[in-house]
C-alpha cells in the first residue's frame, strides 16, 4: 500500500548507488539494485541479504504533493529502516 514517504527518505534512497551494489544494513550484508525511471522521479529498490535471510523491495514516487513510498508486500517501517541504514561498500564486486 502506498503512503507518504517520511522526511529525508528520498535523500537516503538516492544515496544508494544506482545499479547494483553490495553493502550492509546493520550487521547483514546485502546486494541491492536501485533503478530510476521517469527522469529520476520514480525509483525501484530490490535488496537481498547475501545469506538469504532477508529481502527488501519497494517503489518510490516523487510526486508534486510529496514523495510516496510503496513497499512490495512488507511493512513500511522495514523498508524505511533498510534505506536509512544501508551503506554501500566502496569497491565490492557484485
Amino acid at each position: 500500500m502506498r503512503a507518504a514517504a517520511p522526511k529525508g527518505f528520498a535523500s537516503a534512497l538516492r544515496a544508494i548507488p544506482r545499479g547494483t551494489s553490495r553493502g550492509r544494513a546493520g550487521t547483514t550484508r546485502y546486494t541491492a539494485t536501485r533503478s530510476d525511471f521517469n527522469d529520476g522521479r520514480s525509483a525501484k529498490l530490490v535488496a537481498e541479504a547475501l545469506d538469504g535471510s532477508d529481502y527488501i523491495s519497494l517503489n518510490f514516487y516523487d510526486l508534486e504533493q510529496g514523495g510516496q513510498l510503496a513497499p512490495c508486500e512488507m511493512r513500511h517501517e522495514k523498508v524505511v529502516a533498510f534505506v536509512n541504514n544501508y551503506q554501500a561498500e566502496a569497491d565490492a564486486p557484485c
